[in-house]
């Protein structure tokens, strides 16, 4: 609990308004998109400037408070669950788009403004900013710079790393950090902007950023291309590469991914398939058409049992926001959709799914997986019941042996979620004793309190690892 001269303390800092203590505000924010865990604040807080933070900080540091930073709450690891209590610090006052600079093609915003408002805001000027993530409708730039957002366009365009290049922060202790800039080059001393993107809030309270933008794509082309054999869309994916064709958008939906957008979506997605492959690409018109000539040729050899070309505008965006509603058609299906993602080498897309399918079968969970085919991510997603204890203890068992396949495989845990508090226990399967001791470190040296999104990253203890069964 906050006394009260803590909470008069912070109400002389936002006004009584934007500092609220009341049932519906504390329940409004103690989950994210995480499903199964929740977790009361002791207060929630709405800045409205860097120098307003700044002075939360300060409070927050000289009474030991723990501060979860959030912008829309489409976490998927816990990552903005206040599992330690204190205070919510929620960004969305801080939405404005400060600054648009043609001569540079940077963009300067605050954390809360919404992606695909600021995507289609700069679109309108001519100009482009890649990172799509599935959420971009409701997630903010705040929470894709805490996470490293990535999306459908990430295996030509890269992630939001690729795209910060200088960031306005609060520390822990209420000093502001600066770093980068309107930079192409810049290695003065570490890379400290690299450092803050996907840290998950555990460093530094970010409050403005400047981000690169690139020319607008002056055309797009979509098609489908739909396999009986899981195996020829995997070899299509590495043939497309192997070629030294980059894709805007290489996604793949499993079959029972297809069957479930499909009952959500009804555009005919080919139910039978095992496989179906989104595949966009923008640039020249001249190198576009090229390309997709190149791929479709590709897609026959690779045996692909039916090719389509969007016709329209309207049809290409009628595929992706199918692929984009893959999690929604699926958390149709039962009261709880637990939405996992694990990265591997391209090459082993193939071997990652049938795996997942195998593991799938030996829990007797249901499990469908899509993603972006192009760089290896894929979203396993299990359908469950939160209420039925022992179905979901097997849905956990059988991701955590996801997560260890994904790794026998060359992969990670995570390519996109972050650690938070979910894959915590995972983490030092992927990067080892001397990663973690190394991590804590950094933490340690940026927040010494440990009231900056405490007890997230770091699991109390490292779940045993799987024994997989090869062959």
């Amino acid at each position: 609990m906050l006394n009260e001269s803590v909470v008069q303390q912070l109400k002389s800092i936002v006004g009584d308004a934007y500092f609220r203590i009341d049932q519906e505000a504390l329940i409004a924010h103690s989950y994210d998109g995480t499903p199964m865990l929740q977790a009361l604040p002791d207060g929630v807080i709405y800045p409205e400037t860097t120098e307003q933070v700044s002075e939360i900080m300060r409070i927050a540091s000289q009474y030991v408070i723990p501060v979860v930073t959030r912008g829309s709450g489409s976490n998927l690891c816990g990552g903005t669950t206040p599992v330690s209590g204190g205070i919510v610090m929620v960004m969305h006052r801080m939405n404005r788009i400060i600054e648009i600079d043609m001569e540079n093609l940077t963009a300067t915003v605050q954390p809360g403004v919404i992606t695909g408002e600021f995507i289609t805001h700069v679109e309108e000027l001519g100009l482009f900013y890649p990172p799509d993530p599935s959420s971009m409708k409701i997630s903010t730039i705040g929470g894709n710079i805490a996470e490293c957002s990535g999306g459908l366009r990430g295996l030509k365009y890269g992630t939001t790393k690729d795209y910060v290049l200088g960031l306005t922060a609060v520390l822990p202790s209420g000093e502001v950090l600066k770093t980068g800039g309107k930079l192409t080059k810049d290695v003065a001393g570490y890379d400290l902007t690299k450092l803050l993107v996907g840290s998950e809030g555990t460093l530094a309270v970010v409050t403005e950023a400047i981000l690169k933008l690139v020319p607008k794509p002056k055309t797009k082309k979509t098609m489908v291309a739909m396999y009986k054999d899981i195996y020829g869309a995997a070899r299509t994916v590495s043939s497309i590469i192997k070629q030294q064709i980059i894709p805007a958008t290489l996604e793949i939906l499993d079959n029972a991914t297809i069957q479930v957008v499909d009952d959500f979506a009804k555009i005919g997605l080919p139910r039978d398939m095992e496989a179906i492959l989104i595949i966009e690409q923008d640039g020249e018109p001249e190198v576009v058409e090229r390309d997709m000539a190149s791929i479709y040729h590709i897609c026959e050899q690779e045996q692909a049992d039916r090719i389509e070309m969007a016709q329209t505008r309207e049809q290409a965006e009628q595929l992706l926001t199918a692929r984009r509603s893959a999690f929604t058609a699926l958390a149709r299906l039962r009261p709880t959709t637990i939405l996992e993602d694990a990265t591997v080498p391209r090459s082993k897309i193939a071997d990652m799914v049938l795996k997942t399918n195998a593991i799938a079968k030996k829990y007797n969970v249901s499990i469908a997986t899509f993603g972006h085919a192009g760089d290896g991510n894929l979203h396993p997603t299990a359908t469950t019941d939160a209420r039925d204890q022992e179905e979901v203890h097997r849905v956990e068992e059988a991701f955590a042996e996801i997560f260890e396949a994904a790794i026998a495989l060359g992969g990670t845990i995570t390519g996109e979620h972050g650690v938070g508090i979910v894959k915590a226990p995972y983490l030092e399967w992927k990067v080892g004793t001397a990663g973690i001791e190394i991590m804590k470190g950094i933490k340690a040296a940026f927040d010494p309190q440990n009231i900056l999104n405490p007890n997230k990253m770091f699991a109390k203890e490292t779940k045993k690892r799987v024994v997989i069964q090869h062959g």
